[in-house]
């Protein structure tokens, strides 16, 4: 069998990681763009309450869909571990698993979301000239759950052993599909949030579908198998210890994000507009944090998985180093640009004021959120996800809610809801700090009988 991907067990560390994470990086910038198109199409086409539609149902998606995708991070570090380890009959087991578990939990996810929208927007007070249309989004979206499961599943494999590049050329065709279909069903039929909904599952069951061409064609050690697709129970219970701390992480984050979006909710439809496009354009400035976890994950788990602990501790500091820098100037660059950037979703001067005090109170502190989370990819990449999923359970979910619960009882504007970001990412930081500079997180990496890695 061929290994068509990329070991990341030899060669320069720095270039190597590099590498692997501009891809990554390119990746999420049009995930982002395609997140960030249903926004800017309908709000500049529909109106305020629209795009409040569908700003205000970003914290809840990313409840239910973070939750899978948290838990095939740990199918990634499972496969990449077998991977560097070059015990390719388990890696073979663990994608079909991943792809058996990727089904299932794609369709429970359409069940739920298709089913409890409306309860799930009640219970974040969701404004009522919001309400009818974010049940209309939300409802379209989980229909296509399974597309998302799926190619976020592709995604996990082909990182896992080095290959960043193809869930890139995927992303970006489903990304200007997604733009296309945006302004054909919104600008020209005129069928607002609903139209912009399909747009995104069309585009995210192309993206699927693309990536399991690529699995199902491929002769690397990677090959999916439509008949081998099954659970393996040694291989899920590894898989799920691994991923279910990821998942409940993102779960008890998105938790917190709701009530946040709660409290946001309560200053009206402007304030869930501003906030909304806030979170659209935050999420590039997140992009080289995101790409840079993503990429030490893989590369811990494959030279933990080959017994490179020296190697692992290299690749752990340059990539906190570089994210953490990269995290500051993309947040200097949009505490710039601001003002410009959230008009260029909404004009109205109530909704560009609300964004651009969110931008100005927490973008000068992304280096905080950066150390989190490349110290949480490290810690997942170790076999080490409940690290990560306790610290944050406890920092950004409930000293977080607590915080905004009592500092807004006394205080009641929204500016005080913003503070809560940069106060909780600093505790975070400096347990994380503290946990990688005092423990032995290199060893005690899973050494069962059946992973014996070379020398």
């Amino acid at each position: 069998m061929k290994t068509d991907a990329s070991l990341m067990t030899k060669g320069p560390i720095y270039p190597q990681i590099i590498r692997f994470a501009v891809p990554l990086f390119w990746g999420q910038l049009f995930q982002q763009l395609y997140n960030a198109v249903d926004s800017v199409v309908v709000g500049n086409f529909c109106g305020r309450s629209s795009l409040g539609a569908v700003s205000s149902t970003g914290a809840l998606i990313f409840l239910l869909v973070g939750f899978f995708i948290g838990t095939f991070t740990g199918c990634g570090v499972v496969i990449s571990k077998y991977y560097g380890a070059e015990r390719y009959e388990l890696v073979s087991a663990s994608v079909h698993t991943s792809v058996a578990f990727a089904l299932v939990a794609g369709l429970g996810l359409s069940l739920i979301g298709v089913a409890f929208s409306p309860f799930f927007l009640r219970w974040m007070d969701t404004p009522s000239d919001v309400l009818p249309e974010a049940v209309i989004y939300l409802r379209i979206y989980f229909a296509g759950s399974v597309a998302v499961t799926l190619f976020n599943a592709a995604s996990g494999i082909f990182q896992a052993v080095g290959d960043s590049r193809h869930p890139l050329y995927y992303l970006i065709i489903s990304s200007f599909t997604n733009v296309v279909l945006d302004l054909v069903f919104v600008a020209v039929f005129d069928m607002g949030v609903a139209g912009a909904a399909i747009a995104t599952v069309i585009s995210q069951i192309l993206g699927a579908v693309l990536a399991f061409r690529r699995l199902f064609a491929s002769d690397g050690v990677y090959k999916v198998r439509f008949r081998e697709i099954r659970f393996d129970r040694e291989m899920l219970k590894e898989e799920l210890l691994t991923g279910l701390p990821s998942g409940i992480q993102n779960s008890v984050i998105s938790i917190a994000n709701i009530v946040v979006q709660s409290k946001i909710n309560a200053f009206g439809s402007a304030a869930v507009a501003g906030c909304g496009v806030h979170s659209k354009i935050e999420g590039f400035a997140f992009i080289p944090i995101t790409s840079f976890s993503m990429a030490i994950t893989t590369f811990i788990g494959q030279n933990l998985g080959a017994g490179r602990h020296k190697r692992a501790k290299q690749g752990a500091w340059f990539s906190i180093f570089a994210c953490c820098v990269l995290a500051e100037i993309f947040g200097g660059i949009y505490y710039l640009a601001a003002p410009w950037l959230i008009s260029l979703f909404n004009r109205e001067a109530e909704v560009v004021a609300v964004g651009t005090l969110e931008a100005h109170t927490i973008c000068l502190f992304y280096f905080l959120l950066a150390l989190s989370h490349c110290v949480a990819g490290i810690m997942r990449g170790a076999g080490k996800a409940a690290v990560p999923m306790f610290t944050m359970f406890s920092i950004w979910c409930v000293i977080r809610v607590a915080y905004i619960s009592i500092v807004t009882h006394f205080i009641p504007k929204i500016v005080m809801v913003f503070w809560a970001y940069p106060l909780t990412w600093f505790l975070s930081s400096v347990i994380f700090v503290v946990y990688l500079l005092r423990s032995d997180w290199v060893h005690g990496f899973d050494r069962e009988n059946r992973l014996k890695p070379n020398p």
